[in-house]
């Protein structure tokens, strides 16, 4: 399944170090304000598979091309539009390495890279005047997800973050060292789901049902929450949840403390971590890292 969407050309410029802060800011005023095509009839096709479908008045569509079992590994699937077909795009669909021990879904904003989630106005100037470059994630946090990976074990990006988004978050991951993963955001407007998230991990779970999963998020939101109801509802699925402490008020840490009291009778660990290291050194003793990279996890920290 390849969702996608059918967008007039912002001609947005890849992300500089030393971009000007105005700059940032035209470049998100142009992907917020980006310019849907309606309705627009498209191909789409994948080693001989085609289909045709239509985006819908936002400029939404959803490919689902049936075909034989193929290779793990990123295959790209070509879209076209029939109206103009030199008007083309490269999809890229992820297949699960049979060797996977484990599946990642992790959320962004205030897990992967601080954001200041907890104060709208705060996070949206975050958002709008920095770029993949001038953003960097927390410390040991690429060293974490790599050893999480290690080569085989998919990641899975879930983000309340909008699809307006999609380019500068996908440059952002590429940039950062980050391991590469689908992305899963959301609609604005009217169309902006409550639970995004916790239908976006459901329907990954459906999907591979031989795969535990690792949650990770942050206490800024309601990852905890979201998370802990995903345990409830798919008993024995989940490996562990790693939430970042990023709101330290006593009322919240109580709350997830009650948390880790009720995942915990599932079987299932909720562990409230102040850093990477501390969730690296929980998964290097759970088995899901090896010691090695735990040892990169601390370097990368002190590094920066």
């Amino acid at each position: 399944m390849l969702p996608g969407r059918v967008l007039k050309d912002q001609r947005i410029r890849p992300a500089r170090a030393r971009e000007r802060r105005w700059r940032n800011f035209a470049a998100f005023i142009k992907l917020i304000e980006s310019d849907e095509v309606p309705y627009a009839r498209l191909r789409a096709s994948f080693r001989g598979t085609v289909q045709e479908l239509r985006a819908d008045k936002e400029g939404y569509f959803r490919v689902e091309l049936r075909c034989r079992a193929i290779e793990a590994g990123w295959h790209e699937i070509a879209v076209e539009w029939i109206d103009d077909p030199s008007v083309r795009a490269l999809g890229r669909v992820l297949v699960p390495s049979p060797k996977a021990r484990f599946a990642v879904v992790s959320d962004i904003d205030d897990t992967v890279v601080h954001s200041h989630v907890t104060n709208k106005l705060r996070m949206l100037l975050t958002v709008a005047l920095s770029n993949a470059r001038t953003r960097k994630p927390f410390q040991g946090v690429t060293a974490f997800y790599r050893a999480l990976h290690a080569g085989v074990n998919p990641l899975f990006y879930v983000s309340k973050s909008p699809w307006n988004l999609y380019v500068p978050l996908v440059e952002y991951l590429e940039v950062q060292g980050l391991p590469e993963g689908p992305l899963f955001l959301r609609n604005l407007g009217l169309r902006m789901p409550r639970d995004h998230k916790r239908t976006a991990i459901s329907a990954l779970l459906e999907a591979y049902p031989a795969l535990p999963f690792v949650l990770i998020g942050d206490s800024g939101g309601d990852d905890p929450e979201v998370y802990a109801d995903i345990v409830r509802r798919y008993p024995k699925r989940i490996r562990v949840i790693y939430i970042r402490s990023v709101n330290r008020r006593p009322k919240r840490i109580a709350a997830i403390e009650r948390l880790i009291v009720e995942v915990a009778k599932t079987g299932c660990q909720l562990v409230l971590a102040p850093d990477s290291e501390h969730a690296a050194a929980h998964a290097a003793a759970e088995g899901l890292i090896v010691a090695t990279a735990l040892r990169a996890v601390r370097a990368e920290k002190l590094s920066e």
